[in-house]
C-alpha cells in the first residue's frame, strides 16, 4: 500500500460505495479531473488493488435469509488434506466464505441457506463429508448488524 497516495485511497473507498459511478462523478468526488481519475482507476485495477466490479444482492429477498457459521476441525492438517479440504469446499455452493484460522479449529465457513433445516442438511451431507473433517460446531446468526457489503 505503499505507493497509495489519498486520492488512490479516495477513489477505492467510493468505488467501494458505489461501483457503479461513473468516472465523472467519481472524478469530481475525489478532486481530480475525469481522464486522470480514469488513468488512477486503470492503475489501480492494472496492479490488484481493484480486482472487480459486482453487484450486491439482497439474499433476504432471493429466500437465503438464514447465516451460519461453522468452525470445522480436520483430522489432518499436512499440506495435501489443506489442499484437498480447500478444494472441495469450493463446490459447495451454499458456502459463501471459507477463511483458514489461526485458532483452535482449522476453518470458519459463513453459510448461507433458506432455513435451518436446509442448513442441517448442508451441514450434515456436504461439510461435514469434506475430505479430512473431524469435527464442526455451529453459531446461528440472529440478527446482522453491520455488513460491508450493505
Amino acid at each position: 500500500m505503499a505507493d497509495l497516495d489519498r486520492i488512490d485511497l479516495s477513489i477505492i473507498r467510493e468505488l467501494q460505495k458505489n461501483g457503479r459511478i461513473t468516472v465523472t462523478d467519481l472524478a469530481s468526488r475525489v478532486g481530480l479531473s475525469k481522464t486522470p481519475c480514469q488513468v488512477r482507476m486503470k492503475r489501480l485495477e492494472d496492479q490488484g488493488y481493484i480486482t472487480g466490479y459486482s453487484a450486491m444482492v439482497n439474499q433476504t429477498k432471493l429466500g437465503l435469509s438464514h447465516v451460519a457459521f461453522a468452525q470445522v476441525t480436520l483430522s489432518d492438517t499436512s499440506s495435501k488434506a489443506l489442499a484437498a479440504f480447500n478444494e472441495a469446499v469450493r463446490q459447495i455452493s451454499a458456502v459463501e466464505q471459507c477463511h483458514m484460522m489461526a485458532a483452535n479449529f482449522d476453518y470458519l465457513l459463513k453459510v448461507r441457506t433458506r432455513n435451518m433445516a436446509e442448513y442441517r442438511q448442508v451441514l450434515g451431507e456436504q461439510i461435514s463429508s469434506l475430505p479430512h473433517v473431524l469435527q464442526t460446531s455451529t453459531f446461528a446468526v440472529m440478527e446482522n448488524v453491520k455488513d460491508r457489503g450493505q
